[in-house]
């Protein structure tokens, strides 16, 4: 809960700050995904999905030049795509919790 707190609300408070400079442009796309990819994660709603996209939103912002930080969030993204949403999501109380057990094989 605190690596997707720690990447939504940073996302969602980015992308309002551009989306209001840049007003109603082409522009205003990638702030429209960065704000709803950062909603996705602060909630736990498709979690993966709302990781892939704030992680695509940073390279891409990293590719125009912006700064190893847009890398550094992008990878925080593509983390928390990979590692789900934890117990404390919408997406837990929606599907479950899922968890993958790994034990040791005996001869």
């Amino acid at each position: 809960m605190l690596l997707r707190l720690a990447e939504g609300i940073p996302s969602v408070v980015a992308g309002t700050t551009r989306a209001l400079g840049s007003g109603v442009t082409l522009a205003a796309l990638p702030c429209a995904v960065d704000i709803l990819s950062g909603l996705l994660l602060i909630v736990g709603f498709w979690t993966p999905i709302g990781g892939v996209l704030q992680a695509l939103v940073e390279f891409s912002s990293a590719l125009s030049g912006s700064g190893y930080e847009h890398i550094v969030r992008g990878m925080i993204g593509l983390s928390v795509a990979m590692l789900g949403p934890g117990a404390w999501s919408v997406d837990a109380r929606l599907f479950g919790r899922k968890r993958i057990d790994v034990t040791e094989l005996k001869d």
